[in-house]
């Protein structure tokens, strides 16, 4: 590490980051600049990117067309209230080519800064909707153990993850948990006869009867689990989840802020079971994080109660960042790059050779599964392949090994994630594998 990174390292100590521990952030990366699929440090290391930024940038570092949209707005006009009353260009023409592109009969778009947000805003549109329906009872929302929906206050307490809990209780009331679908290791009941997908879903129908029907208001679920360990749900899944919300009156919520804009191989990834939401909730790739930018769409019956409201029912929920001018010229910018070089089939293309190399490291005898879809990727680290025991210490040491060797990726638990940019071409797939497994035949021996 040269003396000017050190330096700017000391500098980084004034800022409190994210999720943040001052032993995981002793040796931050001091990134640069990015090209394509690779960052470059401070202290000249080149990395793949296996992730993505988190998840995120779907098109690429350095994309010249984003950047001259993003000045071209600002230079007209960066922000302007959106609340209501007033409105701009950009938002209503990004509002407009969102209408109906996730799911037929999601129309109406709600802009937010973030997937956090996005959450937030998705739960309070459930409570409005159900008080507008003259059940104020109804405002419970269940979700999966091990789920992840970002950090405000409610989507805190709706994650799954208990370390995300621990120092900001006491939880505000109404959130629920159920075991996840997880194929490789179900922590749920399972019934003789029973597949995992229709226990899991069996467990959503006993949560509903036991808080009773008439106090949940949602459902809420990551197509794709991601921070909770890549967790691709079995096909039976969803459509008995869809059933079973239609039959106690409970609002859908798909939680496809990593999932969507075709990281899955599909545009949005509920599609992959024939399944659609009452209410989505986006972000992250909208823009390919080029500028701050999220947003909920709700079903046309959700939108046909809004309109008929009292002005002592108004909608009293934004955000000062709602429809921001600039941010919403990125994203349809971003748009139209994702669709001009068809990013769903470019996740399904690399991503059968991504996971067709990853399927080569089972050979190690701490790779005890690997899952994903389209793009996203978990390598699951065991300490043992028959009793499936979790191995969080031999993970951290394959993550810092690829990232030594300009590797990188996300140690989620026992769980490595990949989940490169769109844009990632063959070769570049192919030098994930090598260096992974460079990295781990240095584990392996040491």
């Amino acid at each position: 590490m040269t003396d000017q990174t050190t330096a700017w390292i000391e500098k980084d100590k004034k800022q409190l980051h994210p999720v943040y521990h001052p032993k995981s952030h002793a040796n931050p990366l001091v990134v640069e600049r990015g090209e394509g699929v690779w960052l470059y440090t401070a202290d000249g290391q080149k990395i793949l990117d296996g992730m993505a930024g988190l998840w995120n940038v779907n098109a690429g570092y350095g994309r010249e067309e984003l950047a001259k949209a993003a000045y071209d707005q600002m230079k007209e006009l960066a922000f302007t209230s959106n609340f209501s009353g007033m409105t701009n260009l950009p938002s209503i023409k990004l509002a407009e080519k969102l209408a109906g592109f996730a799911y037929e009969g999601l129309n109406t778009t709600f802009f937010t800064s973030g997937g956090s947000e996005s959450n937030d805003s998705a739960f309070k549109t459930a409570r409005y909707y159900w008080k507008r329906k003259g059940k104020p009872g109804k405002y419970k929302v269940i979700a999966r153990k091990g789920s992840y929906h970002g950090v405000t206050l409610t989507a805190t307490f709706a994650t799954g993850l208990e370390k995300y809990h621990a120092m900001f209780g006491p939880a505000p009331e109404g959130f629920v948990h159920i075991p996840a679908p997880n194929p490789y290791r179900y922590e749920g009941e399972l019934k003789p006869g029973e597949t995992i997908g229709q226990a899991a879903a069996r467990a959503l129908e006993e949560a509903i009867l036991h808080e009773g029907a008439d106090t949940v208001a949602a459902f809420i679920a990551e197509p794709v689990m991601g921070v909770g360990g890549v967790i691709v749900p079995p096909a039976d899944y969803f459509p008995l989840v869809r059933a079973i919300c239609d039959k106690y009156g409970v609002l859908f919520i798909a939680d496809e802020v990593i999932t969507g804009f075709g990281r899955t191989g599909e545009w949005f990834a509920l599609k992959h079971w024939g399944v659609k939401p009452d209410i989505l909730s986006f972000a992250k790739a909208i823009t390919s994080g080029y500028a701050q930018l999220g947003g909920i769409q709700i079903s046309d019956e959700i939108r046909e109660t809004m309109e008929t409201a009292t002005e002592s029912e108004a909608f009293m929920h934004g955000y000062t960042y709602s429809g921001h001018a600039m941010a919403c010229a990125v994203g349809l910018k971003n748009l139209e790059i994702m669709e001009r070089e068809n990013y769903p089939a470019r996740a399904k293309e690399l991503g059968k050779r991504l996971f067709d190399g990853l399927k080569t490291l089972t050979e190690f005898p701490f790779v005890g599964d690997v899952r994903g879809l389209g793009l996203v990727y978990g390598v699951e680290i065991v300490s043992n392949k028959e009793t499936k025991a979790a191995d969080p210490a031999t993970a951290m040491r394959i993550f810092k090994a690829a990232q030594e060797r300009g590797l990188r990726s996300r140690p989620l638990g026992n769980t490595l994630a990949f989940a490169p940019p769109l844009s990632i071409n063959e070769e570049e797939v192919d030098e994930i594998i090598k260096r992974l497994g460079a990295a781990m035949d240095s584990v392996s021996v040491n």
